[in-house]
């Protein structure tokens, strides 16, 4: 393979005794050798192919599921939804956006008082009010991903959910 100039043996191993949990596929990794001593060109491939994974996921919501001590991604990244697209009684979308809006003008306010900084909502109704669609609306708006954690999943002990929330990625709602 020829990047940049720079000629590099790329190699893809799997490694047969350790497994992905969640599709039970060996996992891989992908090995680049390059003639010389010049490292830059790594540096190149990886800040390449962030870019152009940056690129793919731009404009999307990104849904993440607590595993363990880790937050991954779950599924593709889907494309934003509008705020328009969620019926729901009148008033209450522009509310809670703007108490939303609010709130992210006041961190230093929280800092300076010593308050954590979060904010939560109960959203409440029937199954199919729109609550869900509502939360992937006001992600798409804000620009923010959402992390899912079921509260009752087996074996979530206090510690662990403390720790899922400590872990939380960054610009993300947390729908519990």
């Amino acid at each position: 393979l020829v990047y940049e100039g720079q000629y590099l043996m790329v190699q893809r191993i799997r490694e047969q005794s350790m497994m992905d949990l969640n599709t039970g596929k060996p996992w891989e990794k992908i090995q680049l050798t390059a003639f010389g001593r010049n490292t830059v060109i790594f540096q190149q491939i990886l800040a390449d192919a962030l870019e152009m994974a940056m690129k793919q996921e731009e404009g999307k919501t990104i849904i993440f599921t607590n595993w363990g001590a880790e937050w991954r991604q779950f599924g593709a990244a889907r494309s934003k939804r509008s705020l328009d697209s969620v019926i729901l009684d009148s008033g209450v979308s522009e509310k809670v956006v703007s108490d939303v809006n609010d709130w992210l003008r006041s961190q230093e306010w929280y800092a300076s008082r010593g308050i954590p900084y979060r904010r939560g909502y109960l959203l409440h109704g029937p199954p199919g009010g729109g609550k869900s669609s509502f939360i992937m609306a006001l992600a798409g708006k804000l620009g923010y991903n959402i992390c899912i954690l079921n509260l009752a999943e087996r074996g979530l002990t206090d510690d662990r959910l403390a720790l899922a929330l400590s872990s939380i990625p960054p610009q993300s709602l947390v729908l519990l």
